[in-house]
């Protein structure tokens, strides 16, 4: 039975004035003590393990859907708790403090249901977001292939229409919880003549026939979280899973991303916040010249520039999710901001935490490592930071 506490704090709304602000209600508060809580009790005491052994987190999953925030952005009409973009964002924060891998879950169950939620049917809607919000099922996004990453318009999975089915061949890549998911959102090309205007999107399901998961790649960081390809070999589809109208698949794609960069920022501050957190306390421990650390200017110093980072990437995060949350026009700039800085800033603060920590922070003993390797992806996926800062350019030059 969920929490009480967990329950209420969702039921959040963006507050929000003429001057394109937010504010955290004391719901938003609630909600970050409570994840807080399940994380440090649940969560934590086994990231290490989760990184070790390369295991998928099923402490972090079960914790999380016993609290319901596995996916709490799904409507109350399909069986979700209805919160803001903002609320998500915090979810994955927290968990992201003390594990990057299982803050993929629900970080990528936001992902792959994103498509759904703008653009699917209600029909659609009914078959997938009640199993994902009662914990059956997770789901995830499958966008790109290996000749057809940053440049995603030029993907060469194909769709076609047989009667009642729709037909998938091809191969996508680097998808996130691939082999856990039961749900995948799939982008694929529906006429080719027509480029990114022929691209359409898709719900299929682990189960359909001609669907394939293929071998976990071997990875830097999240060992949590499996990365692997999925394969469509005359994989056959219902046609009433296609999302949206034919040729739209791309254009929810980018909105898509819209909405969940953010969340990608907030993955991002919640590792830089992990690693902080450990080395602000290890300066207070540690002595070295009969001082403590947090004794000696110069490190003082770098502890306040990551701090400063820190907060500064935690408030552009929100502010994009909180723009996001009212359908905001031109949302391509903030959004990219705010994963743009928030990965270059969960890069540089968990260095400078494993430099703080300095032996130490290089061996496995302390989570800084760790968190170092988990913070590189955070500039990758989802578009790497080169195309944040086109994107960014383009709307400034429009």
């Amino acid at each position: 039975m969920r929490c009480s506490v967990a329950r209420s704090a969702v039921k959040i709304r963006v507050m929000n004035s003429d001057f394109d602000s937010y504010r955290l209600s004391d719901e938003h508060q609630a909600l970050r003590a409570a994840v807080r809580d399940l994380a440090e009790k649940e969560i934590a005491p086994h990231a290490a393990d989760v990184d070790e052994q390369g295991r998928f987190p099923v402490e972090a999953r079960d914790a999380l859907v016993k609290a319901g925030f596995q996916a709490v952005i799904i409507p109350e009409e399909y069986g979700g708790e209805g919160a803001d973009e903002l609320a998500g964002c915090i979810v994955i924060e927290e968990v992201a403090r003390v594990c990057g891998s299982s803050s993929l879950i629900p970080g990528v169950n936001g992902l792959g249901l994103t498509p759904i939620l703008l653009s699917a049917s209600d029909e659609l809607k009914q078959q997938v977001l009640p199993s994902v919000a009662a914990g059956e099922a997770m789901v995830s996004y499958a966008l790109s292939e290996r000749e057809a990453g940053s440049d995603a318009a030029s993907m060469k999975t194909r769709a076609r229409r047989e009667g009642d089915e729709w037909v998938l061949n091809g191969t996508k890549c680097w998808i996130t919880n691939a082999g856990e998911s039961t749900w995948y959102t799939v982008m694929a090309v529906t006429d080719p003549e027509k480029k990114a205007n022929g691209i359409s999107a898709f719900v299929v399901h682990k189960d359909d026939p001609g669907f394939v998961v293929g071998t976990k790649e071997r990875k830097l960081g999240i060992h949590g979280s499996p990365t692997r390809e999925i394969h469509f070999e005359d994989a056959r589809i219902p046609a009433d899973r296609i999302i949206g109208a034919e040729g739209t698949g791309f254009k929810t794609a980018l909105r898509t991303l819209d909405h969940t960069r953010p969340t990608i920022g907030a993955q991002a501050v919640g590792i830089a916040q992990g690693a902080l957190d450990v080395a602000t306390q290890y300066m207070k421990e540690r002595k070295q010249f009969g001082k403590t650390l947090a004794e000696f200017q110069g490190l003082q110093f770098m502890l306040a520039e990551m701090a400063m980072k820190v907060e500064a990437a935690r408030q552009l995060c929100y502010v994009a999710a909180s723009r996001a949350e009212r359908n905001e026009p031109d949302l391509g700039f903030i959004s990219s901001a705010a994963k743009c800085f928030a990965s270059d800033t969960a890069m540089q603060v968990t260095t400078d935490a494993v430099q703080l920590l300095g032996g130490a922070g290089y061996t496995r003993d302390f989570p800084v490592e760790r968190m170092m390797r988990d913070a590189k992806i955070t500039q990758i996926y989802e578009g790497t930071n080169q195309i944040q800062r086109m994107v960014m350019a383009r709307n400034l030059l429009k």
